[in-house]
């Protein structure tokens, strides 16, 4: 999605003008794939952003196109599996922010590995980056969207939410815990005027899944073109997605006009699951 496709999608959500102008963002994951266009796609809408990422490099890059469009930029680095750094970020974005209005949940990754013989540590590896960071990161930010008077929680699930697939127990056992947190939460913070929802989407075109189509070729003798086929061929319309699209449906849950969206999972899957 090009500058000029992105304000017209900007346009519409905000019926006529910047959807999102004088929020603030706090994105993690933030330093590449789906989280760098979320941070993005926010700023272009309006929103001053908070940069989470545990890459001081990768928050300096993107800090340079955040600024470009306008924007304040609060570059955090923290990992999202560590109570006590989260805390910290926390802080540090309440008082670099002024406050926080919407809270998007991107951090997170996917290890393969079959079930039997399965090792612990791949486990609890990806069940904390997967599920306990957004537990960690949600509980130290909603404070400051009650303060607020409301807010917005979008995370980042995955159509793994929503399915079962071979050999990412782990990550799929992640995403569901993502799913049926954000559910719990819209039922307790909606007297708070917080709205709290999850994006799902498939296989989206990102570093990590080229790393994955990697792991795929080496593993099983496929050429890795044959793999990234193998990827695309679990949607209907036989594509990897862009991180844009991802960005693009988490602008329209942070503006107004989804204000009675809570408690959903918007699938972005090509029609591989309806719902």
């Amino acid at each position: 999605m090009n500058d000029e496709e992105y304000q017209l999608s900007i346009e519409v959500a905000g019926a006529g003008g910047p959807a999102l102008e004088g929020r603030r963002a706090v994105v993690t994951g933030a330093g590449r794939g789906i989280g760098r266009a979320v941070a993005l796609a926010l700023a272009r809408a309006g929103a001053d952003i908070g940069a989470v990422s545990r890459t001081s490099q990768e928050l300096e890059t993107l800090g340079v196109d955040i600024e470009a469009l306008g924007r304040k930029y609060i570059p955090v680095m923290c990992d999202v599996t560590n109570s006590e750094e989260v805390a910290d970020m926390a802080d540090a974005m309440r008082w670099g922010l002024e406050g926080v209005d919407i809270l998007v949940n991107a951090a997170g990754g996917a290890e393969t590995h079959k079930f039997v013989g399965h090792p612990d540590e791949l486990w609890h590896r990806m069940i904390a980056l997967n599920l306990t960071s957004v537990y960690y990161v949600t509980r130290e930010i909603v404070p400051a969207l009650i303060e607020n008077g409301g807010g917005r929680i979008v995370s980042i699930a995955s159509i793994a939410a929503r399915v079962g697939d071979k050999y990412v127990s782990a990550y799929t056992a992640a995403k569901h815990g993502v799913l049926g947190l954000t559910r719990a939460l819209a039922t307790e913070l909606v007297e708070h005027n917080i709205t709290v929802n999850a994006v799902c989407p498939g296989f989206v075109d990102t570093p990590l899944t080229e790393a994955s189509i990697a792991n795929i070729a080496a593993r099983t003798g496929m050429t890795e073109e044959e793999a990234r086929r193998a990827l695309e061929s679990t949607s209907p319309q036989n594509r990897l997605f862009s991180p844009d699209e991802v960005a693009a449906t988490v602008v329209f849950l942070a503006s107004d006009l989804a204000k009675g969206i809570t408690g959903q999972a918007i699938n972005i899957d090509g029609g591989r699951v309806m719902s």
